[in-house]
């Protein structure tokens, strides 16, 4: 089982990017799922959850920029992220933990699978 980022890159402040995560080997659905980013040298920073009853949670930093969903279809679940500020620069990691409600949000590093993460940088 695996989590595997897609969608980082480079994008001017204002810009937009769309990161996403693929779930394989399990069924994201029954899991809580997460975006955290890290700036070399600093935390964990998680800025977003999504849970199988579809509840959503934001970190202040990106309330009303970033939008988690989740193609159960595709069996993969997305960042969507507008406006972006030269502070949103890190490496992006998504991650899943089961049972869903056995993870209260914000998560910790326990959860089941990590992706190995996506470089978002912005700047002009």
């Amino acid at each position: 089982a695996q989590l595997v980022e897609f969608g980082g890159g480079s994008v001017q402040p204002g810009g937009s990017l769309r990161l996403s995560c693929v779930a394989s080997g399990f069924v994201l659905n029954s899991y809580a799922m997460g975006w955290a980013r890290q700036v070399p040298g600093k935390g964990l920073e998680w800025v977003s959850g999504l849970y199988s009853d579809h509840s959503t949670y934001y970190s202040d930093s990106v309330k009303g920029r970033f939008t988690i969903s989740r193609d159960s279809a595709e069996n993969t679940i997305y960042l969507q992220m507008h406006n972006l500020k030269p502070e949103d620069t890190a490496v992006y990691y998504c991650a899943a933990g089961g049972p869903s409600s056995c993870h209260r949000y914000p998560f910790t590093r326990d959860m089941d699978y990590w992706g190995k993460g996506t470089l978002v940088t912005v700047s002009s």
